[in-house]
């Protein structure tokens, strides 16, 4: 087994008997359906990773717009006065 692999496992508490008990039980539940649950079981995570990508663009675009307006409201603080109504 790989470096990867291995300090997967040990990080998960797993030792080698564990990992292939745990294979054998995914192959006796999902059998012929395994690599189909485990290709979307990686478009779930990919979709996962494109909505943080997502949400961390939308973040950073508000903190430029909050920033932009700041530095204008130094330049000039009477275009952020409010008016009497």
């Amino acid at each position: 087994m790989g470096a990867c692999t291995e300090g997967m496992m040990a990080l998960a508490g797993l030792g080698p008997t564990e990992f292939i008990v745990i294979l054998v039980v995914a192959l006796l539940i999902w059998g012929r359906r395994l690599p189909e649950v485990a290709r979307n079981m990686g478009r779930s995570v990919s979709e996962f990773k494109k909505g943080i990508k997502e949400a961390e663009q939308v973040q950073d675009d508000v903190a430029r717009e909050v920033r932009k307006a700041g530095e204008e409201a130094a330049k000039d603080p009477g275009v952020y006065k409010k008016t009497p109504s």
